[in-house]
């Protein structure tokens, strides 16, 4: 595949995208603690619990807190972890 040429402005919006990525993140993660609340089936459930697991993968929460979130399958307790990612709590170091 050809290696593809961005513009100076295309460019600084990929870079600000990635320098942002993790506030982006933290984002969809409390979006997806309403919509967990609201979802209704079963299976819509499933797929947004696979999607904040995912996320919280890419956020590099301790993974002790993403096994305890994802064996709950309890919004309340994702809602908790979301809080203490806004606080800066709850990610491996360094």
């Amino acid at each position: 595949m050809a290696k593809r040429e961005y513009s100076k402005f295309q460019q600084g919006v990929i870079r600000r995208y990635y320098e942002n990525r993790e506030q982006i993140d933290e984002g969809k993660l409390s979006e997806l603690v309403t919509s967990l609340y609201l979802a209704e089936s079963k299976s819509q459930k499933e797929k947004l619990w696979e999607r904040v697991e995912a996320l919280l993968e890419r956020l590099e929460v301790i993974p002790s807190r993403i096994e305890h979130v994802m064996a709950s399958r309890d919004a309340e307790v994702l809602a908790e972890l979301v809080g203490d990612l806004q606080k800066g709590l709850g990610r491996k170091s360094g």
